[in-house]
């Protein structure tokens, strides 16, 4: 950080905590993670200087034979990864990717177009149709619920409003829902309403690559993910399709909601969908649900209640007001003692997105780091003992200091530090 520094000492100072923050932190917010190194080193490179708007081979700025290379890669590698027919790996973050694939499936600027998604406080996403999102703002919404006594899907519940509302597009995914989702049900529905499928696997893409889930390519006609969360590449975001969708849905990117893509994060996403091919990350995957059981069985051994008892992916949601707290007061609580989570609502929840009911944690960020199962009992040990004593100031110091230990034991990002 050595230019930084000269150049903008207020920056530099920022970016240095950051990584303090970063390294003595536990960092179980579900849709984070650590980069490699290598990934870091793409993000930060020259490509950012270059503008190339359009797509290999038909840019409209010269000067990107070494850019094609690069987003030629990022596109075929992801195509293998997810066995998909076509890939469009411009796309900024998941939100436009799927902006991108809702517009080039409806004529949406003339409105009448009807979105079928999960409900953000079931465990849906912003785009998923929600009213201060472009999708709930674009687009006639019908969300679908969790299940009120089991919290699980309801496909049964899904098909019938699906036909009664006959939507254009049927939206699967989640970003909040801690089991698995059955794609292939989604498909017959949208089949038999005539509606497109589009899955969003933000969360779940690291899972799917490494055949932990469902892949929902063979049965959806668009799928989007982010890039990061578990599959542990850069911010930014895909978009894979079959190849009769190809056209419309790289239009629909460029030029329809984008420009120039970001060249520096693409060769990023080509260094991470490489490292994603290697064998080792299969078994990061399936340390990072082994992870997430572990944490989520000690959480309940220790009196915490958790949405749908337990988990099947890399995250989990739990209820606090169970212990009379509230999400935003146990987000406090944990971050004052440096475990960093996110307040969440919940299924049902009654109070208000700003404050509601959970909190949700996740897995991805402390396998990186090299942590198993028994991490996670004394992190789930740590987290209970915490929320349930929050005025406890000695309890609060021994966690804290636990933190630091765990922190220096699995340690990341020294080769910066040095």
């Amino acid at each position: 950080m050595k230019h930084t520094e000269k150049v903008d000492p207020e920056i530099s100072d920022a970016m240095k905590k950051e990584l303090v923050r970063q390294q003595n932190s536990i960092e179980l917010i579900a849709s984070e993670n650590f980069v490699s190194s290598a990934v870091l080193e793409a993000v930060g490179s020259v490509l950012t200087n270059k503008y190339s708007e359009g797509y290999p081979n038909r840019r409209y700025y010269g000067g990107n034979e070494f850019i094609d290379v690069c987003e030629t890669l990022a596109m075929e590698r992801a195509k293998t990864l997810f066995s998909a027919e076509h890939a469009n790996v411009q796309p900024h973050s998941g939100s436009q990717a799927n902006m991108a694939a809702y517009f080039a499936l409806t004529d949406w600027c003339k409105g009448g177009n009807k979105l079928l998604g999960m409900g953000l406080s079931h465990g849906g996403h912003l785009t998923h149709g929600s009213p201060v999102s472009f999708s709930g703002k674009f687009f006639e919404v019908f969300s679908y619920s969790v299940d009120k006594n089991t919290y699980l899907i309801d496909y049964d519940g899904i098909r019938k409003m699906a036909k009664e509302t006959k939507p254009n597009i049927l939206i699967s995914g989640a970003s909040a829902y801690p089991r698995k989702i059955d794609f292939k049900i989604f498909s017959e529905i949208a089949a038999e309403t005539g509606a497109y499928h589009v899955s969003d696997i933000a969360h779940i893409a690291g899972l799917v690559v490494a055949g932990m889930h469902q892949s929902p390519v063979p049965y959806a006609d668009v799928v989007t993910t982010t890039t990061h969360k578990t599959l542990r590449g850069p911010r930014g975001a895909i978009i894979l399709c079959k190849k009769e969708y190809a056209e419309i849905i790289d239009k629909a990117v460029f030029p329809g909601i984008q420009g120039g893509p970001l060249d520096h994060t693409i060769a990023a996403k080509a260094v991470a969908f490489k490292e994603a091919m290697q064998p080792d990350f299969a078994n990061y995957q399936k340390q990072i649900i082994k992870n997430a059981k572990r944490l989520a069985e000690t959480l309940i051994e220790n009196g915490m209640t958790l949405i749908t008892g337990g988990t099947d992916n890399h995250l989990m949601l739990l209820d606090v007001t169970k212990i009379n707290l509230s999400g935003k007061q146990a987000e406090d609580i944990l971050n004052s003692v440096g475990i960093v989570v996110n307040k969440n609502t919940i299924p049902y929840d009654t109070r208000k997105p700003s404050d509601p009911s959970g909190i949700r944690l996740g897995t991805p960020a402390i396998t990186t780091r090299g942590m198993k199962e028994d991490e996670m009992s004394e992190i789930g040990k740590m987290i209970s003992d915490v929320l349930k004593n929050p005025n406890d100031n000695s309890i609060k110091n021994e966690v804290k200091e636990k933190v630091k230990d765990l922190c220096r034991l699995f340690a990341i990002y020294q080769e910066i530090s040095d």
